[in-house]
């Protein structure tokens, strides 16, 4: 039996109730199913972010080590397999996919280093550094026909916009969101076609490949794919590690080494467009203010700080 954290559950049923729980009770027969059907053993304790359980195992038959992925099926994990399908096919530096069902979700993926994120670099530039070229690569691979779009997101998100500006408490965080989604509808017509992961933040790229080049040696994980610009990627890098007084030298440094593949101007609006989208995030929640750092990167983006 696989013991499934508490915090795993308290999360799957907070976010998404009935469902979140119904997930989380299945749990360990499906570990049980893939354990078995797949051929693999348990080889240490259960790791868990907000969405996922993930098992270390090794194959059986060959013992070479992998990772037991079962999360809860929806709209953002669908096309998890496939976006690392074509980015493993492209050589562009993403976590293998061993074996997936489509079924359920479940993905059997290579063993990384858990213990060497890039978050744990201590110089934040330096940290920088490698997930721009990290997610440079990710970003020179054209998105598969039929996953979801930032085209389709953004008309969502328009749409939605004068709900959650009539929630916002403060004037002057309302104009700043009016702000951002002026900034959006800017971009909307052209929302790109690149293969975006959506979440690349810190803890998405591990240590994982001795003997590659320095970039190689880094890999990213867990993406939430679709097909967009390449500037909508900047935002989870800048809150991340936050730090007001580097906003501007991140967002520079990344919008530089995407190269013509990302224009800075859209790249600032489509960044705008993040904190728009957590603004809505947040509304749907009851939330009437923006985050602190939310708003503050908004402001230096916009030039009011």
């Amino acid at each position: 039996m696989i013991d499934i954290p508490e915090e795993l559950i308290a999360t799957q049923t907070m976010f998404r109730g009935a469902a979140g729980k119904a997930f989380t009770d299945a749990l360990p027969g499906l570990a049980a199913r893939y354990l078995r059907e797949w051929g693999l053993r348990t080889d240490g304790a259960p790791m868990y972010g907000m969405c996922a359980l993930v098992l270390p195992v090794v194959r059986e038959a060959d013992g070479l080590p992998g990772a037991l992925k079962l999360q809860l099926l929806d709209e953002e994990s669908a096309g998890e397999a496939w976006a690392l399908r074509v980015w493993g096919e492209a050589g562009a530096g993403t976590v293998a996919l061993l074996r997936h069902d489509p079924e359920t979700g479940a993905m059997l993926l290579e063993r990384l280093d858990e213990s060497r994120p890039l978050s744990a670099v201590p110089d934040a530039r330096e940290a920088v550094g490698v997930l721009a070229e990290v997610l440079a690569r990710l970003v020179a691979v054209p998105a598969p026909q039929g996953l979801r779009t930032l085209g389709e997101m953004v008309a969502r998100m328009l749409e939605e916009t004068p709900r959650a500006l009539a929630v916002l408490a403060d004037e002057r965080e309302r104009r700043l969101v009016a702000d951002c989604a002026a900034a959006v509808r800017e971009v909307a017509g052209e929302p790109g076609d690149r293969l975006l992961h959506w979440d690349l933040h810190y803890d998405n790229v591990l240590a994982g490949r001795a003997g590659t080049d320095r970039a190689h040696a880094w890999v990213a994980l867990d993406p939430k794919p679709l097909a967009g610009d390449p500037g909508f990627e900047l935002f989870p890098a800048l809150d991340n590690r936050f730090d007001p007084a580097e906003i501007l030298w991140r967002f520079d440094a990344l919008s530089e080494a995407l190269g013509p593949a990302c224009d800075r101007e859209r790249a600032r609006a489509w960044t705008l467009g993040r904190v728009l989208q957590n603004v809505l995030w947040h509304s749907r929640e009851g939330t009437h203010t923006l985050a602190p750092d939310h708003a503050e990167i908004a402001r230096r983006l916009l030039g009011r700080s």
